[in-house]
């Protein structure tokens, strides 16, 4: 049991210490590569810390292993422009002057609910405010407002803006969100009139509580 204890101290020392060397990111910071060898190191360092049989040498040498190759990695990455395109990938513009790309979404399996979910984490809560959305390496989305919407030119201007208050779903790729349609005391009706062409030929379609309707058209119906 002393063994045991023992043996998890030591090799809980080892993983920070490798963690520490690795430097100081976030998880969700982590590039592709860095996610990989962090996985592995905590399954090298599992087995020896569970199994008194397996010498904990086993587990160490494996773990500097990787250390070894996350160093040798980074130091490439600052080397060749090429070599960390291939390790880490490069961005992806998923809106750019304000046109959400579909393409771009499809080629990065990245849906228009993820997104928004991104958008919502900057507290940002209407794709119409966007001018650009650029999906990282590390897969966090920058986002950069339209010049009307950035804050701090409102403020250095002192002007008052009015909130436009929540921003709700009304069609995604092609589909009515019935449930916020009956939130908004909205009919089908009322949105084809607004939309004047048949709701399969919307990427998305979004109103926020001041009423005011953002909608885009699929890239095959443009």
């Amino acid at each position: 049991m002393l063994i045991n204890y023992a043996r998890a101290i030591l090799l809980y020392m080892v993983v920070l210490a490798v963690t520490r060397l690795m430097g100081k990111r976030e998880i969700s910071e982590l590039q592709p590569f860095e996610f990989v060898i962090s996985l592995m190191i905590a399954n090298l360092a599992t087995i020896p810390m569970s199994d008194a049989n397996v010498p904990i040498v086993s587990g160490i040498v494996p773990i500097m292993g990787l250390l070894t190759m996350h160093i040798l990695i980074t130091i490439f990455n600052l080397k060749s422009t090429k070599f960390r395109d291939f390790f880490c990938g490069k961005p992806k513009v998923l809106i750019h002057h304000g046109i959400i790309d579909e393409k771009a979404l499809e080629k990065e399996r990245f849906t228009i609910s993820e997104l928004e979910e991104k958008m919502r984490e900057k507290d940002i809560f209407d794709l119409s405010q966007i001018e650009y959305a650029v999906l990282e390496t590390n897969g966090d989305v920058s986002i950069l407002l339209k010049t009307g919407d950035q804050t701090v030119s409102k403020d250095d201007m002192q002007i008052q803006s009015e909130d436009k208050g929540m921003c709700y779903n009304l069609i995604l790729d092609g589909k009515v969100i019935e449930e916020n349609m009956k939130l908004l005391n909205k009919t089908d009706k009322w949105l084809k009139n607004k939309l004047k062409m048949d709701f399969d030929k919307i990427l998305v379609a979004t109103i926020n509580e001041q009423g005011d309707l953002f909608y885009q058209i699929k890239e095959k119906y443009q």
